[in-house]
């Protein structure tokens, strides 16, 4: 809810409200209610994330991310990618199948965790089988201890991300 009025998706307005009918109630919206994308269409989408969608690929990730689900994804940005040591990334992605997919799998958990949930555990259990540790500061909620979640529940058919600013 806006002072405009109601949003629904963040960009579709509601126009009228409340038009009963035998069966129900009608609310008029001015466009057309597009279910969310993907988990691996938002990724490939925002030019943010150009490295994991690389990486994504390059691991045979794209197809479980696209089709697979319901996932939480922990999403490093590009600058997360870049913060790696010299010839890190370069060494990941020249080893697909090894470490990268490791990694990988490590920043994916089964299951939706929204930010209402994550901030009340401690650890997600990640598709890798080891844990992620979650702390709530005043700052926001922290990976393993430095880890910074910068953006929470972008909404995807198939599960939901947070975007990360380390890898």
């Amino acid at each position: 809810v806006t002072q405009q009025g109601v949003v629904l998706n963040e960009t579709v307005n509601v126009t009228a409200t409340d038009i009963r009918a035998s069966n129900g109630v009608v609310h008029v919206i001015d466009a057309v209610l597009l279910p969310p994308e993907s988990i691996t269409e938002i990724v490939v989408g925002d030019d943010n994330f150009s490295i994991l969608e690389d990486a994504v690929i390059a691991a045979g990730l794209a197809e479980t991310l696209d089709e697979g689900g319901d996932f939480t994804v922990f999403a490093p940005t590009n600058e997360a990618f870049m913060a790696l040591p010299d010839g890190t990334l370069d060494a990941l992605l020249a080893d697909p199948d090894g470490q990268l997919k490791d990694i990988l799998l490590y920043h994916v958990a089964s299951g939706e965790a929204f930010e209402k949930d994550v901030v009340q555990v401690r650890r997600v259990a990640t598709l890798l089988d080891i844990p992620v540790t979650v702390e709530v500061t005043q700052n926001g909620v922290v990976l393993n201890g430095s880890v910074n979640v910068t953006t929470t529940d972008i909404i995807a058919a198939n599960g939901v991300i947070h975007v990360i600013d380390a890898v």
